[in-house]
């Protein structure tokens, strides 16, 4: 059996490396978009100067480059650029636990839509393990050096913007199929976030939905909890100090409960995925948690088991215990740096708006105590 089937979401070969980022160096999106990132003042200013640049310095730093191992090492020194940038402390624990010539399903709580993954692969990459394959949805991928990057750097795609009911089916068949080739068939890490988007509102909690999708290409002959078993699954729990973007996810929320709905501006997933990877975050810690191994009987078992270890493994910090007692009333001693930063972007927003942003940080003191959201 080989990965043919797969083509249309999978991650790039090898052999496909040179000739996909030749097409996405000579993407003018490509040097527009990072142009707008890296020198934004610049670029308003002699914007063909400055993309040109741009180009040139990705060409000969990528020159050479003809495998997905070597493009990920030409990444590894951005990530801890930004790990050391925007991050005060970044501790890891429980990958001792696990065993490296393993293959593993991490699933994870979801805050982040690029520095989640980022914090998984950066603690395997540098514990001797090998990186993950990242589940990423078809609606981060509209311009095609997006979708190129996110390839090459061992993304798989998630389809969501299929509308037949079909089609849908299908495609998390493919999808299931492909998760168990990846884990039994290729040894291979995957990364997957426990639900669809991110938990805006402070809050984890494990879709059963995306635990269905797993068991979708289980043949009828096989006992269920074994089928879950054998994909190694690892509950995954990220915790940080300060959300870059919370004010943005506050005013989302705010929407959605005033007038029922939100509409993305334009450019706005992009925008997010700049503010979070390079805002200042504080602390952050990642705990692996233990391979799920139950007899397990429906998708909903599997999901509490993540779910279980999720709220045990993450931490809380001074800015979840600040927002909590500031929606209570309460006083509160304990001033740091964070706690500073998050009171004087509370006390910037509306009165409407502002419960929005201290439950995001106070429903992580409630998941630890293991209740219900604000």
């Amino acid at each position: 059996m080989n990965d043919s089937q797969f083509d249309d979401i999978r991650p790039f070969h090898d052999d496909e490396v040179k000739s996909v980022l030749k097409e996405t160096l000579n993407d003018p999106e490509f040097s527009k978009t990072m142009a707008a990132w890296l020198a934004p003042g610049l670029n308003k200013k002699v914007p063909k100067l400055v993309q040109g640049f741009i180009r040139l310095v990705f060409k000969a730093y990528l020159l050479g480059v003809s495998s997905i191992e070597q493009f990920q090492r030409k990444l590894a020194p951005f990530a801890g650029f930004l790990v050391r940038k925007s991050i005060q402390e970044y501790s890891v624990h429980g990958l001792e636990n696990l065993d490296p010539t393993k293959a593993y399903l991490f699933v994870s709580n979801h805050r982040d839509i690029v520095m989640d993954p980022a914090m998984v692969n950066w603690a395997l990459y540098n514990n001797g393990f090998n990186t993950v394959r990242i589940a990423i949805g078809d609606n981060l991928l509209s311009k095609p050096f997006s979708s190129n990057l996110m390839r090459l750097n061992k993304s798989f795609i998630v389809k969501r913007g299929l509308k037949g009911m079909k089609e849908r089916l299908r495609a998390a068949q493919k999808l299931s199929k492909y998760i168990h080739y990846s884990i039994l068939e290729e040894k291979a890490n995957i990364w997957i976030a426990q639900a669809e988007g991110r938990a805006k509102a402070g809050y984890d909690k494990t879709n059963s939905a995306v635990i269905g999708m797993f068991s979708l290409s289980k043949p009828k002959t096989v006992n269920y909890a074994d089928y879950i078993n054998e994909l190694n699954i690892v509950p995954v729990a990220i915790s940080y100090e300060l959300d870059p973007t919370d004010i943005a996810k506050a005013r989302e929320l705010h929407a959605m409960a005033e007038e029922g709905n939100y509409k993305k501006r334009k450019n706005e997933d992009m925008n997010s995925i700049a503010k979070g990877m390079t805002g200042w975050k504080g602390r952050v810690h990642l705990e692996f948690g233990n391979v799920l191994q139950g007899s397990f009987e429906k998708d909903a078992d599997v999901a509490l088991a993540i779910d279980e270890q999720i709220y045990k493994l993450y931490r809380p910090f001074e800015t979840n215990e600040w927002a909590q007692a500031m929606l209570n009333g309460e006083s509160f001693s304990a001033t740091t740096e964070a706690v500073s930063q998050l009171q004087a972007r509370t006390d910037k927003l509306n009165d409407k708006i502002k419960p929005f942003l201290l439950k995001q940080y106070a429903n992580g003191m409630r998941m630890k105590k293991n209740e219900g959201p604000l």
